[in-house]
């Protein structure tokens, strides 16, 4: 699984001119599904990302969880961070799992957030969506289990 993640002050995600999740102060999470990816995976990456100091302490350090500041998640399927843009103009997407799989480890990634105590706002997987986001900071990371 591939994740990228932005620390915002606020994040919506819409279809349709509908609200689909919304976050307050937490996590803006972009989530890109491998083949080789199981619900282990998903698992040991959300609690990975509930875990992660991103947040300010009072000294200014990044020390803080998005679970210490109480935070929320808006998670949101994106297989177009497994395009693979070596050659010619048109990415290709064969390193993404298929849609079935991915829509799967999608859910047990939500589900597992929660599991963490996250509130968590969603995305419709397979849509088109647009997001409104404020990042804070900004501060924005790549998480890769492959490279774990």
């Amino acid at each position: 699984m591939r994740a990228a993640l932005q620390r915002v002050t606020r994040a919506r995600c819409t279809v349709d001119g509908r609200v689909t999740g919304e976050t307050g102060p937490g996590l803006l999470v972009l989530l890109g599904v491998a083949p080789e990816d199981t619900p282990e995976t998903a698992q040991a990456l959300a609690a990975r990302i509930a875990r992660l100091r991103l947040f300010a302490d009072e000294a200014g350090k990044m020390n803080r969880s998005v679970q210490d500041i109480g935070g929320g998640v808006l998670s949101v399927s994106q297989f177009t961070l497994f395009a693979d843009t070596r050659r010619g103009n048109r990415p290709g997407f064969s390193g993404a799992a298929p849609p079935e799989q991915a829509r799967a480890l999608y859910a047990e990634f939500n589900a597992a957030l929660r599991a963490c105590g996250l509130a968590v706002g969603e995305g419709v997987f397979g849509a088109h969506m647009a997001l409104d986001l404020t990042n804070d900071g900004p501060v924005t990371l790549m998480l890769d289990t492959a490279e774990r």
